[in-house]
């Protein structure tokens, strides 16, 4: 029989226990809709702008230390979701060499009892997502990588199985988000994915869900109508203007906004983002290691681009980040060989925050698309991608360039103009002015590719 001091340290325990997991359930609460269906807000009904990260190999090459490394790296920058596979391949392990499915069985989760410390595969990705949470961060889950099942290694009772199984292992999770698909189209083995989508919707109906398809194309193209699609996101891709050439794709190039504004006219409405533009120092095109590798500039660029557009977010990537490469390991894929605790810092990844700091600062709701403030949108780099709310305007202008607004629409005639600068986040040359419906702006320096401005336009 306990005595007393055993039994006060045993309630004590269980006090805490029970303490520790109310707060991990109240850290982070599910995310919804809002009600324009155009964001993402909380339940509280608080704007959430989605800045989300690829940290694709997370579960797989991370121990519990670089986990945690990751992680307060990542919430300390502003990043509030995080891309992950969940099995890239059949034979998947975690880092300690647990082994994820039974036989290479995707029906058959292994939940067998490991021998070291941190548990089975499924033990330390319940841990990551919990961790997550505690750091205030989404996971959103990619159940099985589209290469998986296009190689005919899946049946649809197999899918079935598998989403069966992950849904109710993490339906009570409000830190998850559901990622359905993984670089590859709607139509490749549509019923898998139609499978996959259906049966976590109906045991997850309150977490949201979307679908990443292959590069330069939109999850709208096939599953617009899904009742299980919660919102849309595309991947612009890797390529350059003069890379996109593939017959029957839409040659879109750069300009990433496009998918935006396609989205956006659809019906019903849905939210919409870029979930895999463009990776900072990753190859043109990807797989030529000589191009010319995807700098920081080109990154705020997709960014400003498409969330102007109408985009609810935008999700950043870096080469060496995505796939946990360890500097002492050969060339990682497309080249990489930065550490990832090194590529954690890359340039792009900290001018992402002034992004979010930005689109937060003023009524967000509100927010949309307006091309027609600018009197001549240009094209490619020189192209002008115009946002406004209730009582503001924002204008981003990649290269520094001269440029002219009709205002004349804009019902105020007292107004403020300031420089945000997405670089390092600061204002500067603020200016009070009159509204006379077109006015010509120049933005501070010289014009060049990569000398971004936002002029803010607030009411007064």
């Amino acid at each position: 029989m306990l005595q007393k001091k055993e039994m006060v340290a045993v309630l004590l325990s269980v006090f805490l226990l029970l303490s520790c997991s109310s707060k991990l359930n109240n850290e982070t609460g599910l995310l919804k809709i809002s009600d324009n269906h155009r964001f993402f807000e909380t339940q509280n009904h608080h704007p959430f702008f989605w800045q989300g990260d690829t940290g694709w190999l997370l579960f797989s090459k991370l121990n519990h230390k670089d986990a945690q490394l990751y992680l307060e790296d990542r919430q300390k920058k502003g990043f509030n979701v995080i891309q992950v596979m969940v099995i890239h391949s059949l034979g998947e392990t975690d880092v300690y060499g647990d082994p994820a499915l039974i036989n290479h069985d995707l029906s058959k989760p292994n939940l067998k009892v490991s021998g070291n410390a941190d548990g089975n595969y499924w033990q330390n990705m319940d841990y990551v997502i919990d961790l997550a949470a505690k750091h205030d961060i989404y996971i959103a889950l990619v159940p099985v990588w589209g290469s998986v099942v296009k190689s005919g290694k899946v049946s649809v009772a197999q899918a079935k199985s598998y989403a069966t199984f992950l849904a109710n292992r993490y339906k009570n999770k409000s830190n998850v988000i559901w990622m359905n698909g993984g670089d590859i189209p709607g139509s490749d083995s549509a019923d898998i994915w139609q499978t996959i989508g259906e049966t976590i919707h109906q045991i997850c109906p309150e977490q949201l869900i979307t679908f990443h398809p292959r590069g330069r194309t939109q999850s709208s193209t096939w599953f617009q109508r899904a009742d299980w699609l919660s919102f849309n996101c595309f991947q612009s891709g890797h390529r350059n203007y003069l890379q996109d050439t593939s017959a029957g794709e839409l040659h879109y190039g750069e300009d990433n906004y496009k998918y935006v504004i396609s989205d956006y006219a659809k019906m019903p409405v849905k939210p919409t983002l870029d979930a895999e533009p463009s990776y900072e120092n990753i190859p043109q095109g990807l797989h030529d290691t000589t191009q010319p590798k995807w700098k920081s500039a080109d990154v705020r660029r997709y960014a400003y681009w498409s969330v102007f557009a109408g985009a609810a977010g935008f999700t950043y990537g870096d080469n060496s980040v995505m796939q946990f490469h360890k500097s002492g390991d050969a060339v990682g894929a497309y080249g990489a060989t930065a550490d990832w605790k090194t590529a954690i810092n890359d340039t792009g990844a900290s001018q992402m925050i002034y992004l979010k700091k930005l689109m937060l600062s003023r009524d967000y709701l509100s927010r949309v698309p307006d091309e027609s403030i600018v009197v001549n949108q240009g094209t490619k780099y020189n192209y002008l991608a115009a946002t406004r709310g209730k009582d503001y305007v924002f204008v981003y202008d990649f290269t520094g360039e001269n440029f002219s607004l009709n205002l004349k629409n804009f019902n105020y005639e007292n107004l403020k103009t300031t420089w945000y600068n997405p670089r390092n986040g600061k204002s500067q040359e603020t200016h009070h002015l009159r509204n006379h419906g077109i006015i010509q702006f120049d933005p501070p320096g010289l014009t060049a590719d990569g000398n971004d401005w936002v002029l803010v336009i607030d009411a007064v």
